[in-house]
């Protein structure tokens, strides 16, 4: 006979353990179900193991969804202050790093451990390592979920399965597979916040270059009229074997199209063009010594290269075409990606369950009363930084307090 509960959350990460205590903090009988052996792996592993639980400017514009507005009830209810309140009330020491990003003084573990707690205060039930095999619905609404540990009924179903990001540590497909059995449209999921890749013959002259990483501006997408559907940002960039990395690149490549440039500005406070040509009186360097005084020298002489000026010219003997020439491939490096590291490497998922089919006050589908997507599964992406843990923590409150 199947076990009953009044909700059953599956996905014991950030999303479904939030959603489950708060459900459990109204009253309601409340199991918790995750096929993973170990629990929580992508808190325990974020912020190089500290954890960048939120950050605090996190609002509406820092998320990307093909429905932009949805994300800004869960927001403006559950904002930062309110995750930061819950954190100082398990004493969880932390500090603040670049750009508004909260971290664990100590380990990612206190955050779990925190979860967990808030969790066994209100008597959740846990089922892990327990994989679901099927859901049904009965006529009379409810759901029968058919597990390798025992099938369970619930009146209510929250799905916090994530997304396709980093297989290792046991991202599935189960949230889109449920959508498809419902009947509910998502958008095209892709890896988002990752590694960007080259091919390998267009790379050859840059492959050389990594591990030196620089600060930048990088650019994809148009960013005027009606329809802006690109982005700038400015932080640190990466070279690597296969391509580019870094901060930068993340954030840009949820922006990405394939097929489309991105713009790299190498030197964002600088005209190079202007600053060599007006130079060229008073300078009497040498081409390459003069750009390893803002530059790597490995990527000055890549650039050199790339260019066709030999670093070991005088500058005062360089004709201002050539000097414009190199000050575009410094200040407006524009390359085609020629894709990225894939879900392996990407910190999240973007795109997942189509946000029109779901209330954006408590996350529910429309068409199937009893049925909540939370969390990565949903179509709502943050930037880095702690954006999609904050989205993480909000839309579980949304979907627990609506379970009350």
């Amino acid at each position: 006979m199947a076990k009953q509960f009044d909700v059953a959350v599956i996905g014991a990460g950030a999303a479904g353990m939030m959603c489950a205590a708060v459900a459990a903090q109204g009253g309601k009988r409340v199991v918790l179900l995750d096929h993973a052996e170990k629990l929580a792996e992508k808190i325990r592993i974020s912020g190089g193991g500290r954890c960048n639980f939120t950050n605090v400017n996190a609002g509406p514009l820092n998320f990307l969804s093909e429905n932009p507005h949805f994300c800004k009830s869960a927001l403006s209810r559950y904002t930062p202050q309110d995750f930061l309140a819950l954190v100082k009330k398990h004493r969880i020491a932390y500090h603040e790093k670049h750009k508004g990003q909260l971290f664990c003084d100590e380990s990612a573990e206190q955050i779990i451990q925190m979860l967990k707690d808030e969790c066994a205060a209100a008597d959740v039930h846990w089922r892990m390592p327990c994989k679901v095999e099927a859901i049904a619905q009965a006529p009379d609404g409810a759901f029968l979920l058919s597990t390798d540990s025992g099938d369970v009924e619930a009146a209510s179903v929250v799905v916090a399965s994530g997304g396709l990001s980093i297989p290792k540590i046991g991202a599935s497909d189960f949230a889109y597979r449920l959508a498809k059995q419902f009947d509910l449209r998502l958008v095209e999921p892709r890896p988002a916040l990752v590694p960007l890749t080259f091919d390998d013959a267009g790379w050859a002259p840059f492959a050389p270059l990594s591990g030196i990483a620089l600060e930048v501006e990088v650019t994809t997408g148009t960013l005027k009229g009606r329809n802006p559907g690109g982005a700038r940002f400015r932080e640190d960039l990466l070279f690597t074997h296969r391509g580019l990395s870094g901060p930068a690149i993340l954030q840009i490549s949820s922006f990405w199209q394939p097929g489309t440039p991105i713009v790299v500005n190498l030197l964002p406070e600088m005209d190079v063009a202007q600053t060599l040509i007006e130079g060229k009186g008073s300078i009497k360097k040498q081409l390459g010594n003069v750009l390893s005084q803002w530059l790597p020298v490995r990527l000055a002489e890549g650039l050199l290269a790339a260019t066709g000026l030999a670093a070991d010219a005088r500058l005062a003997d360089l004709p201002d075409a050539a000097l414009r020439k190199l000050g575009l491939a410094i200040n407006q490096w524009s390359l085609v990606p020629s894709g990225s590291e894939g879900y392996r490497k990407a910190e999240v998922t973007r795109g997942g369950i189509d946000t029109r089919e779901l209330s954006q006050q408590t996350m529910m589908a429309n068409k199937v009363p009893g049925l909540y997507f939370i969390g990565e599964a949903v179509d709502v992406t943050g930037w880095l930084g702690g954006y999609n843990f904050q989205w993480a923590w909000a839309s579980g409150v949304a979907a627990g307090l609506a379970l009350r």
